[in-house]
């Protein structure tokens, strides 16, 4: 049995590819960093070639494709560290949204009209008396780190790993921009204040799969970063002389180059793997996902750091630009869980600790 994209999927990575390296250029990125400019313009386009609605029913306006799919894209966005709300509006919540049967804002979602922001850091983990109460329909509390600072409404892990909405337009909701080392997409704290939420489901497994999407694309989209950042190391080494001669020729650079890439290209596999099973509601999805973020996270910091020592001194220059892929790779490591938290997860799911 082979194991690949189909011809659908790599048309779609394709024409994906296309309008990214038209519109999402390095001097783009720059002016989203220096906060010169937002991701408006390319969630647009995104928007335009159905990406919001990627795994969203067409019963809902959207494309009815899935996890498969969304991983064929994130690996585009993250080697192009395209900035916007890809993972939040479009891959977790709609995730949690149908599995919790609450489709109503789908089709706006789905327009690219609606964003929707996740707050699932204390879910993970409580940090610095963070959290929320929830009392007669109202909550109080802050979350840290909740994706996209720009969205519309957000999900919020409640009480219990319950969920909840909470519109961002509400009188007692307030948010505070966080800085991250990733300025290419927008992290923020959310503060509630007798906020009104909506339950959007009490049921632990809700939340669950929410995270395990996000750990899926995060880890596409750290393949897709690290690879990026390979082929900028190799195509560096060939055009970089020194005594006369490419320093691709040079046996430490090979070295390095070779084991990048082997290091790298079995990931691809895991990581396609991760999204199939997450489609196909697999036995080993939620420990698939695990492993993908957890080993993605490691092997693409070593490709990140590797890259950039091969630039030499360059690497360290904004006339490159390497530090945007280096610190959206970073970013993915630690959001929704860093790679030993992520494990000793995968390692309760089977049981084996306590």
């Amino acid at each position: 049995m082979e194991f690949g994209l189909s011809e659908e999927q790599k048309l779609l990575q394709d024409s994906l590819t296309r309008f990214l390296k038209e519109q999402v250029s390095l001097d783009h990125i720059r002016e989203v960093a220096a906060g010169e400019s937002n991701d408006a313009m390319a969630w647009s386009g995104l928007s335009e070639l159905g990406i919001p609605g990627l795994i969203i029913p067409e019963s809902h306006g959207g494309v009815g494709l899935g996890m498969l799919d969304a991983v064929v894209v994130a690996e585009a966005l993250g080697y192009h560290i395209t900035p916007g709300p890809f993972i939040s509006t479009a891959v977790i919540a709609p995730t949690m949204l149908m599995a919790a049967g609450q489709t109503e804002r789908l089709t706006d979602v789905a327009a690219g009209q609606y964003r929707i922001g996740v707050a699932l850091s204390e879910a993970i983990g409580s940090r610095l008396d963070a959290g929320i109460s929830v009392t007669d329909g109202t909550a109080t509390g802050k979350a840290l780190f909740a994706l996209d600072s720009e969205a519309d409404s957000y999900l919020i892990n409640g009480p219990d790993h319950s969920l909840y909405w909470v519109d961002a337009g509400d009188p007692g909701f307030s948010r505070k921009l966080l800085t991250t080392i990733d300025k290419t997409r927008t992290i923020c704290e959310l503060q509630l204040n007798k906020a009104s939420v909506q339950l959007v489901s009490a049921d632990p497994g809700v939340l669950l799969a929410g995270i395990d999407a996000g750990r899926v694309i995060q880890a596409a989209d750290s393949l897709g970063a690290a690879q990026c950042m390979l082929d900028q190391a190799v195509a560096y080494s060939l055009q970089r002389e020194q005594f006369n001669r490419v320093i691709a020729s040079f046996q430490a650079v090979k070295h390095m180059c070779a084991e990048m890439a082997s290091q790298l290209e079995p990931c691809r596999s895991l990581v396609w793997y991760a999204g199939h099973a997450m489609a196909t509601a697999s036995d080993d999805a939620r420990l698939t996902a695990c492993h993908a973020k957890a080993h993605l996270s490691e092997v693409a910091q070593f490709v990140a750091r590797t890259s950039t020592e091969v630039h030499g001194g360059m690497g360290f220059t904004d006339l490159v630009g390497l530090h945007y892929w280096f610190k959206r790779i970073g970013a993915n490591r630690q959001l929704l869980g860093s790679p030993e938290l992520v494990r000793e997860e995968a390692a309760r799911a089977q049981n084996l600790v306590a």
